[in-house]
Order: structure tokens, then C-alpha cells, then sequence
């Protein structure tokens, strides 16, 4: 067995600060951002961390920010202008060349711009031009569904509110927003089998847990703040299993940076007690394989699924016939393993299912989150302390936003609520998401593209087919703080509003304003920007899309949208009015300097599902999905080749069939590329292929070969990505993995769950062919 070069040091401590502290020096906003380090996640005059939605705990700390918010937050303070000047100095053609990572160091947008297609120039407009411009161009569509509005995770509560009123008074459901490439099965799932599509448990229950399962997750790169608390629950006498396809390096140990003699005596805390490596896509089937012996061992809570729980009796008889043989087919894990981690579960008194994207993000995500649910009704861990469900949501507010109404399939009961408070007729039928939108835009039925925040392009499959969508759109609006690759493929008419970041004051005529924002357990907390805008003539995103719903509707219009643009808390009181869950608005989140949590029914054992009980759901796929996909592209694989031998003009190229995933860097966040170091996997850059080196000696390959990655999609057309630098890492067989959004291509729009549409980013079955041998790079 080849050894694999390992990450020794543990997660955080003083590698973290370094990096940490170049980062800000990177952007050139050393002292601006060291201020705003102080004033994250505070609970006085401070602001939420625009990066992850990781809670806050209820103890203040001085310092209560990650690596990554450190990141994060240098990105958004940086004091450098892509202005005017900027812009005049490059083409858009040139920056449509620029990489990720060249565009996010540029600067913070500073001024509107509209794009000159003469020129091929962003030049600068007055915010007046440009509200006529976008309310001139909308009011010219043949129908409101012809345009598509897109939001971002970053968005505080209260624009996000305001957004989804203005887009629905103008008469359209087409709602997209990033929850619909991330936790979209989570949401449906959750929904459809527990009444509400959110975690169940808070913070404090992992203060009790007895055993976590982390599916699908890496938080030491995606979400660093929940290592001290997974050290702490391991403290407490918690046992933590991670179930994933990759040994990730940063969940070994914890140097906590909180704790002086860690960083002093190089003291670190545990924190993961095993890691099951799962193949790519197999969660469902390892599930499979607990519950079926869960209950074929009597060791379920019988009283709970008796009084609580619905669809019990198909859901077994589902488990019965499944055999031993295809769950172990199916996930890569031995009978015995399997069962060795399911007397762990009978055993706990307290158990927690956390997971991320590498959970949901699969054609068969839908049925990994249901599986997941089974498992918790089945122990009966719903609805007591140190119990629960945990899905980690990636971005901010992506959890807020949707509370807030930005959905494209609303419930009724908030269209019938929005339009008693506003007396304003609501659209009824249900708009278009990420995948649907993209491929409506791509096919010529969407005409007009608005963005609150986001790289909508870069982060939905089939990225160049929608920059080239939006080329031939009449109008794309786009409001953000940074300059992204979506900016760069002008329709028409294109116009960029910058806006105010999260750590930037907000100050209007009635006064200085706060915002809100909900974390992944649905904490309310509120977030108030404390430093000078890097630019006079910046505005909130509550204004600009109040300034554009008045520019569209009249200053008489019955809603009164520039007071509430002027004035969150009157903002507060219509969401107070209009959103469950949020009555008396501006005096709770007063009362408490962390907020408060919203009720969760299902915490309180209270469903409210279309059966009036927590409801059981069996798999729609089997459980032997992709390995199925694999060997039946490995047969046709085995024909191709055969063919082409039987060719005059044949070649002999190493050529095999893999399960592909995609990963986010430790320097990254979500699009934004800060770096090209990923820390814990020994790497300085993204052209990677990551393989375990054990396939590499079989295959006769080494470390720096050059690979061509290739798939047929679902429509039968060839994809290709590469080529990429073979390199080596702790991942299951079989298995392969290089970095998102570059392979974004690999993946077409219609390959996703069935019913969240979510796209299917971390399990695609390819092609690998050598095409060249050498050494890696000094750089990587």
C-alpha cells in the first residue's frame, strides 16, 4: 500500500491565524478588516459573518470568527475600486478571460454601471438612468414569467422580504436562489416528512449529544466554527462519526485559537472517533443497512413510531427486501462494519444526524435526507434534547431568505397572507428554480435576468451555455459588492447596482439601520455593518430594490415602498404581519442580544405534514443507483474499446470508469476563490484530480500524470474537463474528485433529484484517459 502524504498539524490554531492575517494583507485591508474581525457575530453593535449560517453560541466572545469569515470578510472590506477607471481600462471581452480568482481581487464595486456594447465598455450611469432603464425593459415583456430573479444566501431578512414583494406585485413566482443547488432535498424532505424543511435541533443539544453522524461534510474547510463545538461534544463524552467518501485531514484535531495554551503549548482537542469510507453516492445504502438491521434486531423505539410516526409497515417491507449483498454493493461497507455502527445508534440515548452538500447533492439526494429522517423517527430522536436533525447550511441567510418568501413554489398560505397585508393580488402558479430557469433562459423563453448577489453562472451546471444565454437577453441586472464571471456576458441591456456589504453601515434618512438574518437553526439575530462605505454613492439592497419597485409602480402606489426602504423597522412590522413565526417583530429581536429562535413544531413533536404525523418515506432509487451507473458505463465502456481496437487508426490509451465529486478548497467560499492553497490536502492549485494513490499503482499512473476527465450527459452529448494534474488523497475507490465550480461543465441541467431539481455536483460517473505522464508541478 502506497503511503499518503497526510496534513499532521491540527485543524485552526496558528496556521490558521497566519493565513488568516495574509489574507488581509492580500487584500490590502489589513487595519479596515481587523476592525471588522472584532465586530463579527457579536451580540452588541456587531454584524453577522457574511460567510457560513454555523449558529452563534450563547457565551459572548471577544473574538468569535473562523478562518474562513477571516477570509470572507477581507474579500468585502477591501478599500481597492474596480470603478470607473477600472473599467475603462479593460474590456469585457478582456475580463471574460480573467479567472475566478483575478476578478474577486480586483475591488469593491463603487458606482452603477451600464454595459456600451459599442465601446465594450462597463461605463458609469446615475442611479436614476438606471432605475428607468430596468423599469422601462421589464414593463416591455410580453409576461412577468419571461424574466427570472435570482438571489443570493447573503441577503439579510429584510431585502430579501422586500425582494419577493416587489417580484410578485410585479407578477411573476420565478424566485430562484441558491438554496436550489444546495439544500434543496433538505428542504423537501425535512418538509414533506416532518412538516418543516429545517434542522430540528439548536446549538445546546450538541452540548448533549451522545453520538453525532456527520454525513457528507467537511467543516474544517466549509464551516470552521462548528470544529469547537464538535471538540467540545467529544469532550462531554460524545462519540463522532464522519461518513464520507474523503479521510479529511482537518477533522483529526482541533487547535482551538479560543484557547491560549492550545496556541502556547501546542495543545489540540479530538474530535472525530472514526471516519466509514463510504463510496461516492452510497449514503442511502448504508442507511439502508442500519435501519434494516435496526429493526430486524427489535431495537427501535416502538412507543414513539406508534404514536408519532406514519408509512412505518411499507418502509419495512421496503428493508426486508433488500439483501445484505446490494447494501454492501451499494455503499462499499462490509455487513459487519455496518452493523458494528448500528449498535452504536441502538445504543444512544441522544443521537444527531448533521450533514452538508455531500449529502444532498446527488441524483438520488432526495432519498439520502429521507433515509437519513428514517433513521432519526425510527430511534425516536426527534423532538428531545441532544437529538436531531442538523443539515449545515452553506451561505449565510439561504435559510432566512426562503422564510422571507423568496421561493419559487410558495406555500398558499403565504400568497393568501401577503395579499391580505397588501391588498395586492399575488401570482399563483409556481415559478421556475435554478434548473428550470437556466434551461428556460437557454431555450430563449427568459428575456430579462436579475441578481440579488450570487455568480448565478459559475455556480448552476452547464456554465458556459447560460453566460451564452445571457448574451441574448434584453436586460441583466445584477446587484453585488464584487465583480463576478456572471457581469461578464451582457445581454442587450446590462446594468451592475453595487450595494452595501454586511460590515458597511446603513444609514438613511431615518437614521442608522440594522438587518436580520437566520442561522442554520433557525435563530433570528440581528447584523448592523459598523464601518464607512468604501464609496459615498453605494446604497442598501433594501433601497435599491425599493428605488426600483417605485420607478416600476408609481410613488402612488398603495405599498409604501420607499419609507420601508428607508426604515427596516417598518419593514419588520409588514414581515411581522406576513411571515409566521415573526409576530411582534421589532421587539423580540430587541429583547435578547442574540435574538430569537423560531418555533419548530417537529422539535415540539407537533407535525404538521398532510398526515398529521412524522411520516416515513422509501427510497425512489436503488439502493444500487450508481453502482448500476458504473458498470453499465463500464460495459459500454468495454464495447467502445473493443470497437475502436478493431480500427486501423486505434489508439492504446489507458482509459477507466470512475465516480467523480466535486470539492471546495480551504481557500474558497461558495464561488469566491481568495487563494490557490488548499492547507489540508497539500496543494497550491486547482487543476486538479485527486485520486487514492493505491488505484494509481494498479492503473500503472503517478503523481503529475496529466488526465482528461469525460462523461456522456443525459441527453447522450460528450463533456470533457482537463486537462487535470493527477495528484494523491485519502478517497474511497473507485472514486475520484477535483474542484468546483471549474468542473461545472461536467454536469447538464438535467441530471438532478426528481423532486428538489437539485443538481447532482458531488456524483457523476466519467471517464479517465492519461494523456501525458510527468512530474507535478513545484507549485502544487
Amino acid at each position: 500500500m502506497r503511503k499518503i502524504p497526510v496534513y499532521t498539524h491540527p485543524a485552526a490554531g496558528w496556521p490558521a491565524l497566519i493565513s488568516s492575517t495574509r489574507k488581509l494583507m492580500d487584500y490590502q485591508t489589513f487595519l479596515r478588516g481587523s476592525v471588522s474581525v472584532f465586530k463579527s457575530n457579536q451580540p452588541q453593535g456587531g454584524f453577522d459573518c457574511p460567510g457560513c449560517a454555523w449558529p452563534d453560541h450563547k457565551s459572548h466572545k471577544m473574538l468569535d470568527v473562523c478562518e474562513n469569515g477571516i477570509k470572507v470578510l477581507a474579500s468585502e472590506t477591501m478599500t481597492t475600486k474596480a470603478d470607473a477607471k477600472f473599467f475603462l481600462d479593460h474590456t469585457v471581452t478582456e475580463l471574460q478571460g480573467w479567472s475566478g480568482y483575478e476578478l474577486e481581487h480586483i475591488g469593491r464595486l463603487s458606482e452603477p454601471l451600464y454595459y456600451d456594447a459599442v465601446q465594450d465598455h462597463y461605463l458609469p450611469i446615475s442611479w436614476q438612468a438606471a432605475y428607468e432603464h430596468v423599469a422601462e425593459q421589464l414593463g416591455q415583456l410580453d409576461s412577468p414569467d419571461e424574466a427570472l430573479f435570482y438571489t443570493s444566501g447573503r441577503v439579510t431578512n429584510e431585502p430579501a422580504f422586500l425582494f419577493q414583494l416587489f417580484v410578485r406585485c410585479f407578477g411573476t413566482n420565478n424566485l430562484p436562489d441558491c438554496s436550489n443547488m444546495c439544500h434543496e432535498p433538505t428542504s423537501v424532505m425535512l418538509g414533506k416528512q416532518l412538516g418543516i424543511g429545517k434542522a430540528t435541533v439548536k446549538l445546546e443539544d450538541f452540548e448533549q449529544a451522545k453520538l453525532i453522524l456527520m454525513f457528507g461534510q467537511n467543516p474544517a474547510t466549509n464551516h470552521p466554527r462548528m470544529l469547537e463545538m464538535l471538540a467540545h461534544s467529544h469532550e462531554q463524552g460524545c462519540r463522532i462519526i464522519s461518513i464520507n467518501p474523503m479521510r479529511e485531514q482537518g477533522l483529526s484535531k482541533f487547535r482551538n485559537p479560543q484557547k491560549p495554551t492550545h496556541m502556547a503549548a501546542g495543545q489540540s482537542d479530538d474530535m472525530v472517533d472514526e471516519v466509514v469510507q463510504i463510496q461516492i453516492g452510497g449514503d442511502a445504502a448504508l442507511l439502508t443497512g442500519l435501519a434494516k438491521w435496526l429493526i430486524e434486531n427489535d431495537k427501535i423505539n416502538t412507543d414513539f413510531i406508534t404514536t408519532h410516526t406514519s408509512g412505518f409497515e411499507p418502509l419495512k417491507q421496503w428493508l426486508t427486501e433488500q439483501s445484505w449483498a446490494d447494501i454492501q454493493l451499494g455503499c462499499g461497507i462490509s455487513q459487519a462494519e455496518i452493523i458494528n455502527l448500528a449498535k452504536l445508534v441502538a445504543d444512544s440515548p441522544a443521537t444527531i444526524c448533521t450533514w452538508g452538500m455531500g449529502i444532498t447533492q446527488h441524483v438520488q439526494g432526495d432519498d439520502n435526507v429521507a433515509m437519513i429522517t428514517n433513521l432519526l423517527l425510527l430511534m425516536g430522536m426527534i423532538g428531545i434534547d441532544g437529538a436531531g436533525a442538523s443539515p449545515v447550511r452553506g451561505h449565510s441567510n439561504v435559510q432566512g431568505d426562503r422564510t422571507m418568501g423568496i421561493h419559487e413554489r410558495p406555500k398558499q398560505s403565504l400568497l393568501d397572507s401577503l395579499e391580505r397585508v397588501f391588498e395586492h393580488p399575488m401570482p399563483q402558479d409556481n415559478g421556475l428554480d435554478v434548473v428550470a430557469g437556466a434551461k428556460a433562459m437557454i431555450q430563449g423563453d427568459i428575456k430579462a435576468f436579475f441578481s440579488m448577489g450570487g455568480n448565478y453562472s459559475v455556480a448552476a451546471p452547464d456554465s458556459n451555455n447560460i453566460q451564452q444565454a445571457l448574451t441574448k437577453n434584453k436586460l441583466n441586472v445584477f446587484v453585488g459588492t464584487k465583480l463576478n464571471e456572471t457581469m461578464l456576458y451582457p445581454g442587450a441591456n446590462n446594468l451592475i447596482l453595487p450595494c452595501l456589504g454586511r460590515t458597511e453601515r446603513i444609514v438613511t434618512t431615518k437614521g442608522e439601520q440594522f438587518a436580520t438574518i437566520e442561522d442554520s437553526m433557525c435563530q433570528i439575530v440581528p447584523t448592523q455593518g459598523t464601518l464607512k462605505p468604501v464609496s459615498d454613492i453605494l446604497k442598501s439592497e433594501a433601497q435599491i430594490v425599493a428605488d426600483i419597485a417605485t420607478q416600476m409602480f408609481g410613488s402612488d402606489s398603495s405599498i409604501p415602498w420607499q419609507a420601508m426602504g428607508e426604515d427596516f423597522n417598518l419593514i419588520r412590522d409588514y414581515i411581522a404581519q406576513a411571515i409566521e413565526g415573526f409576530e411582534n417583530f421589532n421587539v423580540r429581536i430587541r429583547e435578547s442580544e442574540r435574538g430569537f429562535h423560531l418555533y419548530h413544531a417537529a422539535r415540539h413533536r407537533v407535525w404538521n405534514t398532510d398526515s398529521g404525523k412524522a411520516q416515513f418515506e422509501v427510497p425512489k432509487y436503488p439502493i444500487t443507483y450508481v453502482a448500476s451507473q458504473m458498470a453499465e458505463k463500464t460495459s459500454a465502456f468495454k464495447i467502445d474499446a473493443q470497437n475502436a481496437q478493431n480500427t486501423n487508426d486505434s489508439q492504446n490509451i489507458e482509459q477507466k470508469v470512475w465516480q467523480l465529486t466535486s470539492v471546495r478548497s480551504h481557500d474558497q467560499f461558495n464561488t469566491m476563490i481568495f487563494g490557490y492553497q488548499d492547507r489540508y490536502r497539500q496543494t497550491n492549485r486547482r487543476d486538479v484530480l485527486f485520486m487514492h494513490p493505491d488505484e494509481m499503482t494498479r492503473l500503472g499512473w503517478r503523481k503529475g500524470d496529466s488526465i482528461m476527465v469525460s462523461r456522456q450527459d443525459s441527453h447522450g452529448e460528450q463533456r470533457t474537463l482537463g486537462p487535470l494534474v493527477l495528484t494523491d488523497m485519502d478517497i474511497a475507490a473507485n472514486a475520484v474528485a477535483t474542484y468546483y465550480p471549474e468542473c461545472n461543465d461536467l454536469f447538464d441541467l438535467d441530471t438532478h433529484a426528481p423532486d428538489s431539481h437539485i443538481p447532482a455536483y458531488k456524483s457523476v460517473t466519467v471517464v479517465l484517459e492519461r494523456v501525458n505522464t510527468g512530474e507535478l508541478a513545484a507549485s502544487a
